[in-house]
């Protein structure tokens, strides 16, 4: 199993749903990076599981730091967090251990791992493992920060209702992106939140789940990061995205829906601006053959709906090989979308991380761009 990714700035995550904790190691923060504690635990706090339209598993999610980080500061060897997993009721899958769950990781790693892997609450392929990824980024978001980057994510659409869109604007992009940052529940128009919420507590009245659609801006990027072809940005954050659970779909920019232009409607013409290159229009999401143009760069990002329902379903149980029906126990999402923003932010952090420090060297992160 690998569960490494990054070239300058590396991440290894461990752990599973039910094992006694889950964690990560960051390789190659610069020393003197000071660390916003309370900063890494709001993040964390948006990932929590919240109210009727999220699962009854309330874990504290407190993070803990076992190495590189000494007084306020990174020491520039590898750091280590860890999350305690307080709240694991193991009992629930025992029933269901030889029946997996429709659309879920457990048959594929049974078959990959030949029985040995941790069914519990789904193992390491489990949303679990989304917390040290929010821990870790968490630090990257505030190394962007100081050089005046933000990212910011809304619910665009979930089940039948859609959010407002980003703005073309930046400087409206940026109010947005702030206010997003601070609200429990991201949408940008209010009156939709409370649709979306009982749509979701509706689904789970039914023992049913819903999906969804991300969307993701990312302001103040210097244009020129980016390694084609296979670490453009879009390779390298794709990479990321499709690493969350749920995930099944990424665009950039119109996506899609460049399939039904001309080539006249979907460039973006160039404009000189207070001595800065800017374009027109952002169809194209700030990149440009991978690399960035100092536009915002936009994406979006499509969940499914969580797989474990409370509805009978068709499975097959491999002790003995032969059709089953499942009745899955246990505490589940009725929709992660609310929840896996902060997890889309930080793993476009991470990835934008690397990425500006391939460019400018690990000095950047304390010392500025070149």
């Amino acid at each position: 199993m690998k569960s490494i990714f990054g070239d300058q700035i590396q991440i290894c995550l461990f752990g599973e749903s039910h094992s006694p904790a889950v964690g990560a190691v960051l390789n190659g923060l610069a020393p003197g990076i000071r660390l916003d504690l309370e900063f890494i635990q709001s993040q964390m706090d948006k990932r929590r599981a919240k109210g009727r339209i999220s699962t009854a598993r309330r874990e504290a999610d407190e993070v803990r730091f076992l190495s590189g980080f000494f007084n306020g500061y990174t020491t520039g060897t590898p750091l280590c967090l860890l999350i305690e997993n307080q709240q694991t009721r193991s009992g629930d899958y025992e029933a269901a251990k030889w029946l997996p769950r429709p659309s879920h990781a457990d048959y594929t790693a049974f078959e990959k791992y030949g029985g040995f892997q941790d069914y519990r609450g789904g193992g390491h392929f489990s949303g679990r493992l989304t917390a040290p990824l929010v821990a870790a980024g968490g630090i990257a978001l505030q190394i962007l920060k100081s050089h005046g980057i933000r990212v910011g994510t809304h619910i665009l659409r979930l089940g039948d209702w859609k959010d407002t869109a980003f703005s073309s604007q930046e400087t409206e992009l940026e109010q947005q992106i702030d206010r997003l940052n601070g609200d429990g529940f991201p949408t940008l128009d209010a009156d939709v939140e409370g649709s979306m919420i009982r749509a979701v507590e509706e689904a789970a009245s039914e023992g049913d789940s819903l999906g969804g659609v991300l969307e993701t801006a990312v302001v103040s990027l210097p244009a020129g990061v980016g390694e084609p072809f296979f670490c453009s940005v879009e390779s390298k954050l794709s990479q990321l995205l499709f690493s969350i659970p749920a995930v099944k779909g990424v665009e950039f920019g119109l996506g899609f829906g460049f399939a039904g232009l001309r080539g006249s409607q979907a460039n973006d013409p160039f404009r000189l601006e207070k001595d800065r290159v800017t374009t027109q229009t952002n169809h194209n999401g700030g990149l440009n053959g991978g690399i960035t143009n100092g536009m915002p760069v936009l994406f979006r990002t499509a969940v499914k709906p969580t797989p474990s329902i409370y509805q009978p379903q068709d499975t097959v149980d491999l002790e003995k090989r032969e059709n089953a029906r499942l009745q899955i126990q246990g505490r589940h999402d009725p929709a992660i979308i609310h929840r896996a923003r902060v997890v889309v932010d930080s793993m476009a952090a991470l990835g934008l991380l690397d990425l500006l420090t391939e460019r400018f060297g690990p000095r950047w992160m304390t010392e500025g761009t070149p």
